[in-house]
Order: structure tokens, then C-alpha cells, then sequence
């Protein structure tokens, strides 16, 4: 019986420690990137509307970049970087765009409104805070 408790208790401190480290390893290709932050850039587009650029930075728990904005007619250029974990990018309302590191997608900007995007790959304790928006005005 105490070998079977030992081993239980092995069991479930070895996935506790799976489940709060998730977000501990770094999958970035370059140690050495700077984890700045990277403000939105506007360009003209072929069909009248701006390109505009952005690269949201994934770390632990948070996104540096929490607010993109655009107007109808846009086109956003996303870049999705991880300095720290695995992370993913999930917009459920612009058709479902999903992004993961080092990953870039064009999004057409056809409607107004604010559009939540949130990490897609269940990383630990602070996942659910893990949460930005595209305003498209």
C-alpha cells in the first residue's frame, strides 16, 4: 500500500510541475532578439486602404501588445513572436486566423468593431490573461 501512495504521490507532483513550467521553455530560434515591443506601422495599400504592421510578443503570461488599431478597408500585417514560452495567437472573429511563432498573416479588414484575440496553446497559470484587441473603426 505505501508503494502505491508513493507512486501516486510521484504521479501528481510530476504533473504539477508539467503544468507550471508549460510556459517556461523558449521556443525562439534567437536567444539574443530584443523583446521591445513593436508599435503598429501604416503603409498605403494597392486598394485604398493602409497596410498596417504589427508584431505582438508573447512571454509569459502577457502580450506586449494589447491594442492594435485600423479602419475599415485596412489591411493588417500580424507577426506573431514568442521571447519566452509557447505561445499561439487565436482571433476567433476574423475567421478563425491562427498564428504561432515566427508565424505572419495578412487579415483584410472588412467590418468595424473590436475583435479579441487571445493565446491559443493552454501555457499555465496565467493563460487566461493572455488577451489583446484589434479596434477597427
Amino acid at each position: 500500500m505505501k508503494l502505491r501512495t508513493s507512486i501516486f504521490f510521484t504521479i501528481v507532483a510530476l504533473a504539477a510541475m508539467l503544468a507550471l513550467t508549460a510556459c517556461g521553455s523558449n521556443n525562439s530560434k534567437n536567444n539574443n532578439s530584443s523583446p521591445a515591443a513593436s508599435a503598429p506601422a501604416a503603409s498605403e495599400g494597392a486598394e485604398g486602404g493602409q497596410t498596417i504592421e504589427a508584431t505582438i510578443d508573447a512571454s509569459n503570461w502577457k502580450f506586449d501588445v494589447t491594442e492594435v488599431k485600423a479602419k475599415v478597408g485596412d489591411t493588417l500585417k500580424l507577426t506573431m513572436k514568442s521571447s519566452e514560452g509557447n505561445h499561439g495567437i487565436l482571433i476567433e472573429d476574423l475567421g478563425g486566423v491562427k498564428i504561432k511563432n515566427g508565424e505572419t498573416v495578412e487579415i483584410k479588414l472588412d467590418k468595424a468593431g473590436t475583435f479579441e484575440y487571445h493565446c491559443n496553446i493552454m501555457c499555465g497559470q496565467g493563460h487566461d490573461n493572455m488577451t489583446g484587441n484589434i479596434i477597427v473603426e
